[in-house]
């Protein structure tokens, strides 16, 4: 009835599933029997395209696998013909004191199928043992805000070095639960991830909770414990003296199986309560938070009204001495204006007082040579001068400097009556 029974339970979960392999139990006889892997292995090709997800990163910390119980002696060209059929590895590292090393594929997908189909298969006489290597840089994100997705959990923590991969953990409705993962590709970067979110409050988005990073627990979920690696010692023999049961009442099983339950339920009540202290303190500290936000805002607009009045007052006050500087010019232009009137008024009257003086000089000459001229004429018997002849008119023309006016002996001035000059005066007066 062997026909009917349906798939081994180790391989559920396991990746790919053997199918994949159609040579694999084939192989596993060929290694058995020859002590090493069948050349047929090698000769089988898998399209590496094919095992690889759009955007999946090559030659992670996820698609290194440890590969233990290897047979003493046994070299890196070997361990990489081991596993030349799923692809080229980049990585290999065999510690043959002790008997196991490690090895990275290219991609998870093709570490999941090696790990599926060399694991408990002999290998020069020894049982192989193939898992999945821990990651030493992965880091366990928690407190993580409500809208933190996978790119910006990895933008936020690419600050720190390379990155293989960010996950933010959901649960089965898809709903996140807080806690994320960050796997980098060192150890130095985790460190420094580590060290920088610890000594400092290291914010992802407006809410001020800062998110709590600590080294990631490895766990092999998919194989567990198989009987046949469990240690056989005295003590496991001890335990295994009495197989699975429910304690009788009344039995000295059962009573102390119940202070356990006991012990167990006053944990779980301590847990709980623990839960609800911290749900309660987080629900006070994020009124807290609101109130001390608002006061904060109603503080920074205070501050900036503040700040505005101080500005206006400043302006004032620069609009003010720009008044008053204005104003100053204004008074020193209109200063200026008069004493500028004033200089043209006193030119005005300089010039008007000279030429009055002039005219009377020009008067007082002409009224002390007339009579003598007239006493001179008459005596030699020459022809008397009419009376009038050698005037000058009462009023003369004013002449202003600069207004254009014609002076006297200059080109296109009139002449006059004739004076003195024009009697043979050798001393003419310059005007």
């Amino acid at each position: 009835m062997q026909g009917n029974r349906g798939p081994r339970p180790e391989q559920h979960n396991q990746g790919p599933p053997r199918h994949l392999n159609p040579l694999d139990h084939q192989n596993k006889g060929d290694a058995s029997s020859n002590g090493e892997h069948s050349e047929t292995n090698s000769s089988l090709t898998i399209d590496l395209q094919s095992f690889r997800k759009p955007g999946e990163k090559a030659y992670t910390q996820r698609s290194r696998l440890f590969v233990g119980n290897l047979p003493p002696g046994v070299s890196e060209e070997e361990v990489e013909k081991l596993f030349s059929k799923y692809g080229k590895s980049s990585e290999i590292f065999i510690h043959k004191d002790r008997g196991f090393g490690f090895i990275r594929l290219e991609s998870r997908t093709l570490a999941e199928i090696a790990k599926v189909e060399l694991d408990d298969t002999l290998f020069r006489g020894k049982q192989l043992r193939v898992r999945f290597a821990t990651h030493g840089a992965a880091l366990s994100v928690k407190n993580l805000p409500q809208f933190i997705s996978n790119e910006l959990l990895e933008e936020a923590f690419c600050i720190f070095g390379p990155i293989e991969r960010a996950i933010v953990i959901v649960d089965d409705r898809g709903r996140p639960t807080g806690k994320g993962i960050v796997e980098y590709a060192n150890k130095p970067a985790a460190r420094k991830a580590l060290d920088r979110c610890a000594d400092g409050a290291f914010l992802l988005t407006a809410f001020p909770r800062p998110v709590t990073v600590e080294p990631m627990e490895q766990y092999d979920e998919d194989e567990g414990l198989p009987e046949k690696v469990v240690p056989k010692n005295q003590q496991f023999h001890k335990e295994r003296e009495h197989p699975p049961r429910f304690a009788h009442p009344g039995s000295f099983e059962y009573e102390y199986a119940m202070r356990w339950k006991a012990l167990m339920e006053m944990e779980k009540q301590q847990y709980e309560q623990v839960d609800r202290n911290i749900k309660e303190a987080q629900e006070k500290l994020e009124a807290e938070m609101e109130a001390a936000r608002h006061e904060h805002q109603v503080m920074l607009m205070r501050q900036d009204l503040l700040r505005r009045q101080e500005e206006l007052r400043r302006m004032e006050e620069m609009h003010s001495q720009e008044m008053q500087k204005r104003k100053q010019i204004e008074l020193r232009q209109e200063e200026e204006r008069r004493r500028r009137e004033e200089e043209m008024r006193r030119q005005q009257e300089g010039s008007r007082n000279f030429l009055e003086n002039r005219e009377q000089e020009m008067r007082m000459h002409m009224a002390g040579a007339g009579p003598g001229m007239g006493m001179n004429r008459n005596s030699s018997g020459g022809n008397s001068v009419p009376p009038g002849a050698g005037t000058i008119p009462t009023d003369p023309v004013p002449l202003m400097p600069g207004a254009g006016n014609a002076v006297p002996g200059q080109a296109g001035f009139p002449r006059g009556p004739p004076g003195p000059a024009d009697f043979g005066s050798n001393k003419r007066r310059r005007f």
